[in-house]
């Protein structure tokens, strides 16, 4: 029995005849001027059949050339020269080497030492980091792809052994150098694209393991509407089925457990009726038993006399069993209760038993997300990440994560390199699954943190364990961490026009929406050490807190490298000079987030729980470069995208110094998916108060300047989407910018936090001088190294920070502004014997720019002391114990 239509991918595997080059057991395909394939088969039989990763060799041919002797092949393209010596017995170091245009050379077998990793398949039982594979990025400049051993597509649509001759290899070689955008560009084109996510799918998500009834999660539900905190998906977990039974452990189920939900069809138009979608969670590894109601129709199906109560078996090679599967299980109860999508929470083995090299996580993926179109949606599922071609099925679970700041800290860098692998649409459990400890206000904060994040990461979901000390509901928490909750979710909400643009932008030209710092600037160390913060669209960087407050300053603390160039903050507006790192202290409700010079950031200021296109945009706009953002809209939920329905709106921003104009054009595309008239509210965010103001609009305006943010709004009355407007700013001083000190005010709000005498307080701030920290001497008695601190590097711009990533660890100093900071770096070997290293190294002197120390190798205690000029030295990030300053 054949798979269903469905479930067959449109394969394109056949190269273009005049992209191959053979030669004696060997055909190199020239896919692109920047990879090739490069199959060796000693009996020329090589594979035309798409693989599991890649389906689409039937690329435009570049221009090459080929030069041919009697023992050698050379293939040359404008980015690299394949040379193969084909006297050998097969590939090896000796016989096959490409050599890239800037010099790179590989030869075959080579270890790729500057491979920047990839992705994961699970964070199950980790509490903290975990290793990640390689993945397609390698500061090397090339990457190969190992292919032999993958599975290929029959003519039934599924999946079989490739039955190759001993000794065949199949690699895809990627040589872009570090143009990492280009390495994923190129590997989508072999492989498949990214599917445009559903809207909808980008809000917020209420997860947890709870033996809910359908009453029970109502209420929750009705816990976020009736506070209008917005939601968009209830997730169900697997005790919405019966669990127990006299078959198995009760994790596998398909039948309503009619206890909890009486009325699944009717909860689930419920949840439809306030625009909330809703997931089932599958077990599926036991398959189907006689206990369950749809046994004796499967069983049938497959041939099984359902009076033998013989159960049917999961089998993920078998096309049977996989056609009836959908057919009797999950199409069944989308089309009857209203599910709209799956949880395949597969953590069973990882090769069939009945197929060696198939991974049942694979096939459940590949299939579910193929059965959702069936009725014209879009590809979607909610899973593990199954390898290399997983970017195809969106969106990724990435495990049951420990409730621990360790683990916090390791989810960013995580979402960030994921890009590595294409995988750009993760889904972290929010607040952690399981475990915790300690006072229950530490775990408030962890919380509120960790929404921060996911309000920045691709897929927002709340999630939690089975224990009832455990309550994640925003509400059940005190006025601050509910408000940093609720600020959170709603952040969310409104930054959907831009989330949903960034997926059309993965979709269409394979940029992820989180990507590591090093994709826009390869040649930067500084790039390559902050794997922490990471690129969140086109327009913004996240820098989120990963730490909890200190309990004197009550601040938490991280450091943030700003590339070359200007920045804004962008909730304040506060201007920064790029080429820098910095220490960033705040409260609960900071969220470090910073706008590229000439930003544009499409919003919805309502928030709304219907994540519709909107009738208001709010247009957040910085100054200091010339720009243009495209806002993406169409049905949110359709394939009908694929056919050109769809609207885009056009935000243009022209910057010259003292004058600055941002254009609105009119909506062109389908505008039947907009609405008819929009309200748009413009904040020019950053900006000096401007001389003069020049409006071209349709419509009434009012114009406000607000100091506190550096915010020039001019606020429109609805207007017709097929009109546009302009709006031009002019100042008679030499920049629009609004380059204003901040320090004071930070110090000030510093002192409101600090865990210190009020007296100390005022005597601080009417002491404060901002171009020098002499003042403060006579503070280190009263304040604590973690206050000093905090002030010595907000006043001087000098600081260190330790950071941790893929068990290396580095100490990094910076001094931008070259203050007058000198350092003192001491490790400490395995027997605690402290060795200095001799004054005037590497390791002891004047503090750069910025430098970095690993303390990762054999001496892994390190001590870092920074003496800011001639008034007092404090130890930062060691090992050892603090001491205060002095």
């Amino acid at each position: 029995m054949h798979l269903s239509n469905r479930h067959v991918p449109d394969f394109e595997p056949h190269a273009q005849p005049d992209a191959i080059v053979s030669a004696p057991n060997c055909r190199i395909t020239v896919l692109s001027p920047r990879v090739l394939r490069l199959e060796y088969d000693p009996t020329e039989t090589f594979e035309d059949r798409p693989s599991q990763l890649v389906w689409y060799r039937d690329q435009p041919v570049p221009d090459f050339e080929v030069t041919r002797t009697g023992e050698s092949l050379v293939v040359e393209t404008d980015a690299l020269e394949l040379e193969y010596d084909h006297t050998g017995d097969g590939f090896s170091a000796e016989t096959l080497s490409i050599e890239l245009a800037d010099g790179t050379e590989w030869v075959y077998g080579a270890d790729n030492d500057g491979n920047l990793n990839g992705s994961l398949r699970t964070v199950d039982e980790v509490d903290g980091s975990a290793p990640l594979e390689d993945g397609l990025v390698s500061r090397d400049g090339w990457a190969v792809v190992e292919d032999t051993d993958r599975l290929v597509f029959g003519d039934d649509g599924w999946v079989q052994p490739r039955e190759a001759a001993d000794g065949y290899e199949d690699l895809y070689f990627f040589g872009d150098g570090q143009d990492y955008q280009t390495r994923l560009a190129d590997f989508r084109a072999i492989t498949g694209e990214v599917p445009m996510v559903p809207r909808w799918a980008l809000g917020n998500w209420w997860s947890r393991y709870w033996e809910y009834s359908q009453d029970e999660l109502r209420e929750v539900v009705e816990g976020f509407l009736d506070r209008d905190i917005p939601l968009s998906v209830a997730v169900i977990d697997m005790d919405w089925h019966v669990v127990d039974n006299a078959h198995h452990d009760g994790w596998t189920g398909w039948t309503w457990n009619d206890e909890y939900f009486p009325d699944p069809s009717g909860f689930i138009d419920w949840l439809h009726d306030n625009d909330i979608k809703t997931t089932l969670n599958l077990h599926p590894a036991e398959g189907v038993h006689p206990h369950e109601a749809q046994y004796e129709d499967f069983a049938d199906f497959m041939g099984i006399d359902p009076a033998s109560e013989e159960p049917v078996e999961f089998d993920a090679s078998d096309p049977q069993f996989l056609r009836g599967y959908f057919e009797h299980l999950i199409d069944p109860m989308e089309d009857e209760e209203g599910v709209d999508f799956w949880w395949i929470d597969w953590q069973q083995w990882d090769e069939s038993p009945e197929m060696e090299g198939l991974d049942p996580l694979w096939a459940l993926n590949h299939l579910h997300s193929l059965d959702r179109t069936r009725d014209g949606k879009r590809p979607f599922i909610f899973s593990r990440w199954p390898g290399l071609g997983g970017h195809r099925y969106p969106i990724g679970f990435s495990g049951d994560a420990y409730i621990s700041w360790e683990s916090l800290r390791f989810q960013p860098h995580l979402t960030a390199t994921s890009a590595n692998v294409g995988y750009g649409w993760w889904s972290h459990d929010i607040g952690g699954h399981m475990g915790g400890e300690g006072d229950p206000r530490d775990f408030a904060e962890l919380y509120a943190r960790w929404t921060q994040f996911g309000a920045l990461s691709p897929i927002n979901r709340i999630h939690t364990t089975k224990h009832r000390f455990i309550d994640k509901r925003p509400w059940a928490f005190d006025g601050t961490i509910s408000e940093s909750l609720e600020d959170a979710l709603t952040l969310r909400h409104e930054l959907l026009p831009y989330i949903y643009t960034m997926a059309w932008r993965d979709h269409t030209e394979s940029v992820p929406l989180v990507r590591p710092m090093y994709y826009h600037h390869p040649d930067a160390e500084a790039a390559y050490e902050t794997v922490h913060q990471y690129y969140f669209g086109s327009e913004l960087l996240a820098a989120p807190h990963l730490s909890e407050r200190d309990d004197e300053t009550n601040l938490a603390r991280r450091s943030v490298w700003l590339p070359e160039g200007e920045w804004f903050d962008f909730t304040s507006g506060q201007y920064h000079d790029g080429g820098r790192w910095l220490a960033r202290y705040g409260d609960l409700d900071d969220l470090p987030v910073y706008a590229k010079a000439g930003a544009i950031v499409p919003m919805d200021p309502d928030a709304r729980q219907d994540v519709a296109n909107p009738d208001r945009l709010r247009v957040v706009a910085f100054p200091g470069a010339d720009n243009e953002f495209t806002l993406y809209e169409d049905d949110g939920t359709t394939m009908a995208h694929r056919d050109g329905a769809s609207a885009t709106t056009t935000l243009t921003q022209t910057f010259d110094g003292d004058s600055l104009t941002f254009e609105i054009e009119p909506a062109a595309g389908d505008r039947s998916l907009i609405p008819d008239e929009r309200t748009y509210d413009l904040h020019l965010r950053g900006v000096s108060e401007p001389t003069d103001v020049r409006v071209d609009a349709p419509v009434d305006f009012e114009v406000t300047y607000r100091e506190s943010d550096a915010t020039l709004v001019v606020a429109f009355d609805a207007m017709a989407v097929s009109e546009g407007l302009s709006v031009t700013l002019d100042t008679d001083a030499d920049s629009l910018i609004s380059r204003q000190d901040h320090t004071r005010e930070r110090i000030e709000d510093f002192l409101w936090s600090f865990k210190t005498h009020v007296a100390v307080k005022e005597a601080i701030l009417e002491d404060f001088e901002p171009d020098s920290i002499a003042w403060l001497a006579e503070y280190s008695g009263p304040l604590t190294t973690a206050q000093m601190r905090a002030l010595v590097e907000t006043i001087t711009g000098a600081g260190a920070a330790r950071l941790d990533h893929d068990g290396a660890e580095r100490l990094v100093v910076w001094n931008p502004d070259d203050a007058s900071v000198s350092y003192r770096f001491t490790t400490w070997d395995w027997q605690d014997e402290p060795f200095l290293f001799d004054a005037g190294s590497a390791e002891s002197g004047t503090v750069p720019d910025w430098t970095a120390f690993d303390v990762s190798g054999s001496a892994v205690d390190g001590r870092l002391e920074l003496t800011y000029g001639d008034t007092f030295t404090m130890a930062v990030e060691s090992d050892a114990p603090d001491e205060p300053a002095h």
